[in-house]
């Protein structure tokens, strides 16, 4: 199946990317996809476990199952003042 990854913030600029096109095995959920995603891109693996998740403008967690054509979002912590 073929999902699309949406980068938002401090991930959009450190992986230079806005967007990604992902394939994964049928079944896979949005952990499968985050361990991948860890693999390749540092500033993911080093935000990991702080990132919001959404699917298709929802949050979810991990164990949330993946469809054909679904956007995953990852949402880095902000701050600001």
């Amino acid at each position: 199946m073929n999902i699309t990854i949406l980068f938002f913030a401090k991930l959009a600029s450190e992986t230079a990317r806005e967007s990604l096109a992902l394939q994964l095995p049928e079944g896979s959920t949005v952990e499968d996809a985050m361990r991948l995603l860890v693999q390749r891109y540092q500033p993911i693996a080093d935000l990991h476990h702080q990132i919001v998740l959404a699917v298709n403008m929802e949050y979810v967690g991990q164990g949330h199952a993946l469809s054909d054509g679904d956007e995953l979002a990852l949402i880095p912590p902000v701050s600001g003042g």
